[in-house]
């Protein structure tokens, strides 16, 4: 029988576990749209970045002016069609995004909110990963968020691109991902997200697509492992690499210009069932103190 690493916090050991038991065991070498890092026993958040800089040698960059989620929008492989409906000023973002400050609001549905909480105590705050605030509030709040690269010293090509989102108050990390883009085997371009946890990851690819009023629509509502969704990876006590695709889970992004202001509306659902909504108004920062 496979099993999880030994010597880890239960509840790590548990979801790893479950993932081995109705996952797919996989060769890395024949999923290179899917691969990708991941956290160590201890040390997700902040410390994670490092420890995968000085795994790979590279150069941790911080605070630079105009660096993007993706380097170029052209990645995505939008038709010609799309690209010219696509606003300019959502381009602007996902090239620029470290040029931009967020205000957060959230909005949980009720059924779902005490499952928030067990998953946040058990958890999100303990790994410094994942943690949707569990109040809702119709006032949009700041977050603290950073753009950061880990550059290859030889070659000065950006390898991997963080986006580190805090909360401001008590500055604890929400989010830690990784993010860039793949191609599916189907050829589908796609934004890929990967947030790392104890010996794996929680990887969310989204199907993207362009509105009529110009809003880049992102979706992960896949039905098997190859399509765009929700996937749980992780490496077995032996070193066999697993993954899990969670077709009840999905995730909706849009993200839409109007006026000087970009916002973003993110629908979480299980089972068809809207779990907790997050709007962000984003705003591009009227003083930049960053260094070029």
């Amino acid at each position: 029988m496979n099993l999880a690493h030994p010597m880890q916090q239960f509840q790590d050991w548990f979801t790893q576990q479950w993932v081995i038991l109705w996952g797919t065991k996989v060769n890395p070498m024949d999923y290179p749209w899917l691969i990708a890092p991941f956290g160590n026993k201890n040390g997700i958040g902040e410390d994670f970045i490092h420890q995968l800089a000085a795994k790979e040698n590279l150069i941790v960059q911080r605070n630079l002016r105009s660096q993007g989620l993706i380097q170029s929008i052209d990645e995505l492989n939008l038709s010609e069609g799309a690209w010219n409906k696509l606003s300019k000023q959502v381009i602007d973002f996902y090239e620029n995004t470290s040029d931009y400050q967020l205000r957060l609001t959230v909005k949980w549905n009720p059924f779902f909110k005490f499952p928030g909480i067990l998953v946040n105590r058990l958890f999100s705050h303990r790994i410094s990963q994942l943690s949707i605030p569990i109040q809702n509030n119709i006032h949009a709040e700041s977050l603290k968020s950073e753009i950061i690269t880990l550059v290859n010293p030889t070659t000065q090509s950006v390898q991997y691109t963080i986006w580190l989102r805090m909360d401001p108050v008590t500055n604890r990390v929400m989010y830690s991902g990784i993010y860039g883009t793949c191609v599916l085997p189907s050829g589908q371009s796609c934004i890929k997200a990967v947030f790392p946890l104890p010996y794996g990851n929680a990887t969310v690819i989204m199907e993207p697509s362009v509105g009529d009023r110009g809003e880049l629509i992102l979706t992960s509502s896949g039905k098997k492992i190859g399509d765009a969704g929700f996937y749980f990876q992780l490496n077995d006590s032996k070193g066999n690499h697993w993954t899990q695709f969670i077709r009840s889970f999905r995730d909706t992004l849009v993200v839409i210009a109007s006026e000087e202001v970009v916002t973003a509306e993110q629908t979480l659902t299980l089972w068809k069932c809207k779990v907790v909504q997050l709007g962000y108004m984003i705003e591009k920062k009227k003083q930049t103190v960053l260094n070029k």
